[in-house]
């Protein structure tokens, strides 16, 4: 966005906060922050408002701004599908449209009679349909006949700090019932880096796992099997056609507010098993994660030709029906929204 022009009033890492009470120590910035956004989107008087992900800072300045008569739309859906479905009539109030990145989201919009429109996942077309595993390797200067597993904990600071200690003791685990196994793990970032790289000295001192700089398409189509904290990556190693295991934990006070009034709609998290409507990987959430669970499913996945074909063939039916030209939908999308709005005003008497 940047390169294209972009005017960057904050960084995006400013919002980079996850769970219901991780954020109150967060919330008076944030506060200050949306105040802020707002006064300058007010004087600016865009012709429409793109919220892009970010939900809980997002729909809150789209209210205020669509209440000023800007036309607003959120790219990204909030998991509303998924827990708290009661934000579905929040969400009608602070938007005029909703862009889909998968299609379930858009079924669901629409049994609730709001405007929403599927325009495909911007991954699934920056991504080929059939990778280039010989070329990662080589990129990544791995061993083509190598067994190697790739290790994506996370791109925020807390979720990497919660899974940090089951990532370094899976790779222990693995590394003692296969030695020859590769380690390869992609950071996001100096900081991600840092807290892996003391747990794994911590927790998986003799265990060689390789951390890159970013590449984590990269290193997913290098990998034979993958782990994977619960979001994008998970998403990503499929279109990748990796076989995973995806992990989720929250705070625990979250987790128990989330289970304690029953707020989690959704059957699954990873979003392979969202997409497919049934489990085709192991997902692993809070007391779940356990590390000899976990390596045994990524063996089984590494022992088992026949499975992984099944997977692949799955996890390209997938990528067919998100590869839709995503950018260049959602663009369509804005910009008829915007002419509808300009036609109405023109003709209202």
């Amino acid at each position: 966005m940047q390169s294209a022009g972009c005017e960057v009033w904050e960084p995006a890492e400013s919002l980079a906060v996850m769970g219901l009470f991780e954020i109150v120590r967060h919330l008076p910035r944030l506060l200050r922050l949306r105040a802020r956004v707002r006064t300058l989107f007010l004087a600016a008087r865009p012709d429409v408002f793109v919220g892009i992900d970010a939900p809980e800072f997002n729909l809150r300045l789209a209210r205020d701004l669509r209440a000023a008569g800007i036309p607003t739309v959120q790219y990204v859906s909030p998991q509303v599908w998924a827990w708290r479905q009661s934000r579905a009539r929040s969400i009608h109030e602070s938007v005029d449209a909703v862009l889909c990145l998968l299609p379930f989201e858009k079924r669901f919009y629409d049994a609730h009679g709001m405007y929403a429109v599927f325009v495909g996942h911007p991954l699934a077309d920056a991504i080929p349909m059939t990778p280039d595993r010989p070329g990662a390797r080589r990129a990544l200067d791995i061993d083509a006949n190598a067994r190697v597993v790739a290790l994506l904990p996370g791109s925020r600071r807390g979720e990497v700090a919660r899974l940090a200690e089951e990532f370094a003791a899976t790779a222990r685990w693995l590394a003692a019932q296969r030695p020859e196994l590769k380690f390869i793990a992609p950071m996001a970032n100096a900081v991600v880096r840092e807290i892996f790289s003391q747990e794994l000295a911590r927790h998986a001192p003799a265990v060689d796992v390789r951390l890159i700089e970013g590449q984590a398409q990269t290193a997913l189509i290098a990998a034979d099997v993958a782990m994977v904290a619960s979001g994008t990556a998970s998403l990503e190693a499929a279109l990748c056609k990796r076989p995973m295991v995806v992990v989720y934990r929250l705070g625990a006070l979250t987790a128990w507010v989330l289970r304690r009034l029953n707020l989690v709609k959704s059957k699954f998290f990873a979003q392979p098993n969202l997409l497919a409507d049934r489990r085709v990987v192991g997902e692993y959430f809070q007391e779940e994660i356990i590390p000899e669970s976990i390596g045994a499913e990524l063996l089984m996945w590494l022992d088992d030709a026949e499975r992984r074909t099944a997977l692949e063939v799955q996890f390209a039916r997938i990528h067919a029906d998100l590869r839709r030209d995503a950018g260049v939908r959602a663009a369509q999308a804005i910009l008829e929204l915007v002419e509808s709005r300009g036609r109405a005003v023109t003709e209202s008497p």
